[in-house]
Formats: structure tokens, sequence, C-alpha cells
């Protein structure tokens, strides 16, 4: 049997080691949240006309079980490098399903996140409307020793969170 194609890997890739795709980044930034310096012609209008609103009933509930499958598989493996002391890989999974969480909380309000670890507060609390929410995430990250099984609880918090908002 031959080597598989580099290409080939990517695809069988298990859905917690693939990226987060930015695309509603991209849509979002790019056509609602960016304001033209110039204009000529109607090419930006046309292009609003394409992608806005970005998501039909069928996309949105595709979008949101994979928003939430990517911070669940995130969630479950924290434990697991915590029992070896990986500390930090158990951070950056916490960070990672962080990240699908707000993804699935745009998708879930037919908006578009500005960024996934960028100006968090104005998006959950002015564009989402959820100022209760925000107060519960900043916390999230507030880590009393890093070496310690204080991540577990964390990811306890917010898959609370995900199953109470991405329902």
């Amino acid at each position: 049997m031959g080597a598989v194609p580099r290409r080939e890997r990517r695809r069988r890739r298990a859905p917690w080691r693939r990226p987060l795709v930015w695309v509603e980044v991209q849509v979002g930034n790019a056509l609602v949240y960016s304001f033209p310096l110039f204009e000529r012609g109607d090419r930006l209008e046309r292009l609003r006309a394409e992608w806005l609103p970005f998501y039909d009933e069928s996309l949105r509930a595709e979008r949101l079980v994979e928003a939430r499958r990517y911070c669940f598989e995130f969630l479950e493996r924290i434990p697991r490098y915590l029992d070896r002391e990986l500390w930090f890989q158990a951070l950056d999974c916490l960070h990672c399903a962080f990240r699908g969480f707000l993804l699935g909380l745009h998708v879930a309000r037919r908006t578009h996140p500005i960024s996934y670890d960028k100006w968090i507060r104005e998006q959950v609390v002015e564009n989402l409307g959820l100022p209760e929410l925000y107060e519960r995430l900043p916390p999230l990250f507030e880590l009393r020793q890093l070496e310690s099984r204080d991540l577990e609880d964390k990811a306890t918090q917010l898959r609370g969170l995900v199953a109470s908002y991405l329902a």
C-alpha cells in the first residue's frame, strides 16, 4: 500500500483537528461591518445582495451543528490532557472550544462575528445583545493555577453555555 497523498490526509482529519472556518468573519468584515472609502459602480451592492443575508435555514442549521460539535470535541479532550499534565494543550482546547462557541452564537442569531478572539465584549454585548452572557465569559479564562484541574471546571462551565445558548 502506497503513501497517502498529503491532500488526502487532510480530508481524513478528525473533525476536532480541522481549523475553524472563517467564512462568517470574512463575509461580516467585508460586507457588514466595513464602510467603503470610495464606491465606483454597483459591485459592493451586488456582493451584498449575493451574500447577505448569509444563511438560509438549512445552512444555518448545518453550521450550528458544526459549531456545537467543534466545541464539544475540544471540551472532551481537556480532562485527558490534564491527566497527562499537558496544561497548555488543555488551555488551547478551552480557547478553541470558546472560538467555536462564539461562532455558534452568531450563527444561532443570524449575525456575523467580527473575530473569534478580539472585540468579544462589543460582539456579545452590543451586536448580540447578551450582556448577561458576557459577564460569564471572562471568568472562563481566570485561573488560580494553570497546573491544576481548574481547566476541567472551566470546560464544564463552557459546556453548559454551549448547551444553553446553542440549542
